[in-house]
C-alpha cells in the first residue's frame, strides 16, 4: 500500500466512524465512500496552494543525470538497503532529496558544492568519478567527514562536513518517512497498552486509595474491547 492509498484509507475509516457511510446521502448523489475518496485523489492532506506549489517544484530542475546518479550512490553508501525492506532507491530518496533541495533554496548551494566537492576529491585520488568507485574507495573520501568534533559548532566545520552531514540528514529522513523506512522501523502505529492502575506503593506514599468496585471495572482486561457506559450522573456503569 502506497502513502497515497494509505491516506484514503485512514479517510474511509474515519468516516465510517464518525458520520456513517451510507448517511446522509440525497438521492442520486455519490455514495459518502465515492466522495471522500475522490477527495483523497484531490488532495490526500494537501490545500491547493501546496498543490500548486508542488507542481511547480517538480516541473523545475535542481540536479543533472550525473548528480541525481552521485546522490543514489552516496544514499546506499550512507544506508545500505536491506533485501527485505529495501532502501534509500526504493524510497526514492534521491528524488526526496532533489524536492526539498528545489522546496528550501538556501540548501543549494551547499547540495550542489558539495557533490562537486566529492567528485573532485574522486578523481584527484582514485582518478574516477565517485558513482565509480569502489565502496572501499568510497568509504575512504566519507569517512574523514563523517565524524565530526560534536564540540565544534556546525557553522565553524569544514565546508565538506557541513555538507555530508546534511546529505546524511536528508537520506536518513527520505527513507524513514517512507513506506520501506516505516516497515523496516516496525512501526504499527498507535496501539492500545494495558492499564492495571497506579502502583501500590505510589498510592501508599499518597495515603490513597482506589475503590474496589470502580478499579476492578477499569482493569478488568477481559472487557478491553468494550465500550465504556456512564450514567446520567457520571457515573461508570460498564
Amino acid at each position: 500500500m502506497d502513502r497515497r492509498q494509505s491516506i484514503q484509507t485512514m479517510l474511509l475509516g474515519a468516516g465510517a466512524i464518525s458520520l456513517g457511510l451510507h448517511s446522509c446521502v440525497g438521492e442520486g448523489e455519490p455514495a459518502l465512500e465515492e466522495q471522500i475518496i475522490e477527495s483523497a485523489d484531490g488532495f490526500f492532506g494537501r490545500t491547493p496552494e501546496e498543490l500548486e506549489r508542488i507542481e511547480k517544484l517538480n516541473a523545475e530542475q535542481l540536479f543533472n543525470e550525473h548528480e541525481l546518479e552521485t546522490i543514489a550512490v552516496l544514499s546506499e553508501v550512507i544506508l545500505p538497503p536491506k533485501p527485505e525492506v529495501g532502501g534509500p532507491l526504493e524510497a526514492g530518496v534521491p528524488e526526496f532529496i532533489e524536492f526539498i533541495g528545489k522546496d528550501m533554496p538556501r540548501m543549494q548551494n551547499t547540495l550542489l558544492g558539495g557533490l562537486l566537492w566529492l567528485d573532485n576529491q574522486s578523481l584527484e585520488l582514485f582518478n574516477k568519478e565517485f558513482k565509480s568507485l569502489e565502496l572501499s574507495q568510497q568509504k575512504q573520501i566519507l569517512d574523514p567527514i563523517a565524524f565530526y568534533d560534536p564540540e565544534v559548532p556546525s557553522r565553524k566545520r569544514p565546508f565538506e562536513i557541513q555538507w555530508f552531514s546534511l546529505m546524511r540528514n536528508l537520506t536518513m529522513t527520505g527513507y524513514y518517512t517512507s513506506e520501506w523506512g516505516i516497515k523496516d522501523l516496525g512501526y504499527k502505529g498507535n496501539q492500545p497498552n494495558v492499564w492495571d492502575g497506579v502502583p501500590q506503593d505510589v498510592l501508599d506514599q499518597h495515603g490513597v486509595a482506589y475503590d474496589p468496585e470502580w478499579i476492578a471495572k477499569c482493569i478488568d482486561q477481559s472487557k478491553r474491547g468494550d465500550i465504556a457506559e456512564w450514567d446520567e450522573h457520571g457515573n461508570l456503569l460498564t
